[in-house]
């Protein structure tokens, strides 16, 4: 596996950066995608720590071009047998508050990038052995959230979309998985939102360390769905849709409030 490569999108913090350090050490070499400069440093550290091979590339994944332009130069010079989906946004916010901004770049890295970034590089998958591909959607996806809109229809987009290329692609080198992170601790704001919404923001709360583990080990396993909490997932599925909408909606309403 020495000459073939992981690409993670979304790397510069979070998740993406735990991922990144999950699979650096694993001894999986890296293709570090960012729109941070600052993607650089994190290369330098990883093949420094762990002596892997690893490559950044800077680019604006809201840009359609820019997505078609990175997929090109990594197929040009990289054989790639995994790659992680991880860029996206979201955020809560009253929709007649939200700006044209805010919701074009939810669905630009959400939808878009997703999407991009899995037709650029299908067929350099295909090509190897044995391959893997994990979208990162939420357990946003299961529920319409009232003051979060957009951000869960664009992840269940991410889910459908996966699950129908796993059945595309099902015996073909190429395993489809798609994970349903719940809260996170990602930075000092989203901890502030989690700490808003009470219990049931902290219900599915896991560290980025623990979800990203969770997400390469499953992934490696060709898991189809892959839930860092499923007690919460599968007891969430027992209450009725629209009574769960309406709970989480008042709970996410506290928050913006």
């Amino acid at each position: 596996m020495s000459e073939e490569f992981a690409v993670v999108t979304g790397v510069s913090r979070g998740l993406g950066r735990a991922l990144a350090f999950e699979l650096a050490q694993r001894h999986i070499n890296l293709l570090l995608v960012s729109s941070n400069p600052e993607v650089e440093k994190l290369k330098d550290e990883l093949i420094s720590q762990f002596s892997i091979q690893a490559h950044s590339f800077v680019a604006d994944m809201t840009n359609a071009d820019e997505v078609m332009a990175l997929t090109e130069s990594i197929n040009a010079q990289y054989k790639v047998f995994m790659l992680i989906n991880n860029s996206g946004i979201g955020g809560s916010c009253a929709f007649e508050k939200a700006d044209s901004t805010y919701i074009q770049r939810i669905l630009q890295l959400n939808v878009m990038a997703t999407s991009l970034m899995t037709k650029g590089l299908i067929d350099n998958l295909l090509s190897q052995p044995k391959s893997y591909l994990l979208n990162v959607a939420s357990m946003a996806a299961v529920t319409p959230i009232a003051f979060k809109t957009v951000y869960p229809a664009s992840k269940a987009f991410v889910v459908d979309f996966s699950l129908a290329l796993r059945q595309e692609y099902r015996g073909t080198p190429l395993s489809v998985s798609v994970a349903l992170p719940g809260a996170m601790a990602t930075n000092p704001d989203a901890t502030a939102r989690i700490q808003r919404q009470g219990f049931f923001g902290k219900l599915t709360l896991a560290s980025v360390e623990q979800v990203a583990a969770k997400c390469v080990r499953q992934l490696l396993r060709g898991k189809r769905l892959i839930l860092i909490n499923p007690i919460a997932y599968y007891t969430s599925m027992l209450i009725p849709s629209a009574l769960r909408t309406k709970l989480i909606s008042r709970v996410v309403k506290r928050e913006v409030q």
